[in-house]
């Protein structure tokens, strides 16, 4: 059930991206049912549940509601596997497992995300130094150009 929801999920945030303008119940309705029996009330608690937990935004239009997205797909994906990651009691073995289950082109994606990841880092102040000691730090006067930076002697 719980697998089922999280499709229907998907499926209903898939179709809000596509669209690319809010959508109503109603529109999401029509096309979910052209793929499976669905009810309007389940379509419309699923786009609820989206608005609550931050990926929809909502504005009224007559009766009904008009939906939405908040964010990018890329940025949903994300924190679905990130909540995922989250449920798990060794996150290193969950990681090596995921990986495990990645198609060739899947790693190599992943590769690449984790170099562009390297050049912005999350928090600098959080990286080691990289040196042994305070005179492998780089010299933050930069070149010598044969000028005095300000509040320093020669």
């Amino acid at each position: 059930m719980v697998r089922q929801l999280g499709e229907l999920e998907n499926a209903i945030m898939t179709r809000v991206w596509r669209w690319n303008r809010p959508v109503t119940v109603r529109e999401v309705l029509l096309d979910l049912q052209s793929e499976r029996e669905i009810a309007y009330t389940t379509v419309m608690t699923v786009l609820d549940k989206l608005h609550r937990k931050g990926w929809l935004r909502r504005e009224r239009a007559g009766r009904a509601y008009r939906y939405e997205p908040v964010s990018s797909r890329e940025a949903y994906t994300a924190a679905l596997m990130n909540d995922a990651w989250a449920t798990s009691d060794n996150p290193a073995a969950a990681l090596v497992h995921f990986f495990g289950l990645m198609s060739p082109e899947q790693r190599e994606a992943l590769r690449d995300a984790l170099r562009v990841a390297a050049l912005f880092p999350s928090d600098p102040a959080a990286d080691p130094p990289t040196g042994d000691s305070a005179q492998d730090a780089p010299d933050s006067a930069g070149p010598d150009t044969g000028e005095t930076a300000p509040g320093t002697t020669r």
